[in-house]
């Protein structure tokens, strides 16, 4: 039997709780923080493909971490409304909602999109 390391423990029950709007009409915006970059995909679950990413390695923007979170949020909203996508639902993984992570939402949020 295998058993689920905390990480993924945090990251399953995130998910099990957008597991709802996202069968609706939204589709997931996913966040994925490593030591140095940030990234983040608008994700259709019922078709499986990306619809729209963006990340700090490829963006020329500076500023400490969290202001590079915040223009990441808004690169993808701008993406994902030339995509055609407004609403999405939120997916921060085994990340809380602060810092970098809540940096980036809140970029998203000023570019267009509606969580």
């Amino acid at each position: 039997m295998k058993t689920n390391s905390a990480r993924e423990r945090r990251t399953f029950r995130t998910r099990a709780s957008i597991k709802r709007p996202v069968a609706t009409d939204r589709l997931r915006l996913t966040v994925f923080r490593s030591a140095k970059h940030i990234y983040a995909q608008v994700i259709d679950d019922t078709a499986g493909h990306t619809v729209a990413e963006a990340n700090s390695k490829t963006l020329d923007a500076s500023g400490n971490k969290v202001d590079l979170a915040k223009s990441v949020g808004a690169a993808l909203a701008e993406k994902a409304k030339a995509a055609g996508v407004t609403r999405v639902v939120f997916d921060r993984g085994p990340y809380r909602y602060h810092g970098r992570v809540k940096a980036l939402a809140d970029g998203a949020r000023e570019g267009g999109l509606d969580f």
